[in-house]
């Protein structure tokens, strides 16, 4: 008898319980997530394309002083999306996720062999083959092709900071 009572509480308070959410509204929240990623990315490419004919500087972080390739990826993710991002080059290839790169998206980051050492040069893809990058030769912040012979010989790896 004491069973029969037992069970309306369990199924009562069972009820009480916060609900497990169903598949559309998972969709929902990764929806959101990626429209959030979505939005940092365009900025960090908006924010890369302002900075074109910036001077370069070995070890640049800062627009006003110049800016290295790993500087200005640095400044335009920390200014534009509000993501930590540091160190050299290499450094930044070992985080983010891995992104292939026929799978490219604007504002992820492309990384080159220039020096014969690996992952020792850094852009941020803004789309149509394109990256922004603040190269030693000629000195300044520009765009350039992947597809250009010079960097697809050298391309080694792309990574996404993004969800």
């Amino acid at each position: 008898m004491r069973s029969f009572l037992f069970l309306p509480l369990v199924f009562a308070l069972a009820a009480c319980g916060s609900a497990v959410p169903r598949p559309a509204e998972q969709a929902e929240t990764i929806t959101q997530r990626n429209e959030r990623a979505n939005a940092q990315a365009n900025d960090v490419v908006l924010f890369a394309l302002g900075l074109l004919d910036t001077g370069y500087r070995f070890g640049g972080k800062n627009p006003q002083a110049g800016l290295d390739c790993s500087g200005m990826v640095a400044y335009v993710f920390g200014q534009a999306a509000g993501v930590r991002v540091s160190g050299s080059a290499a450094d930044i290839a070992r985080r983010g996720r891995a992104v292939e790169r026929h799978r490219l998206l604007p504002g992820d980051l492309v990384f080159f062999n220039t020096t014969g050492q690996p992952f020792s040069h850094v852009g941020i893809y803004i789309g149509d083959e394109r990256f922004v990058h603040a190269p030693k030769t000629n000195g300044k912040v520009r765009i350039d092709r992947l597809t250009d012979r010079y960097f697809d010989q050298r391309f080694e790896a792309a990574r996404s900071y993004f969800d």
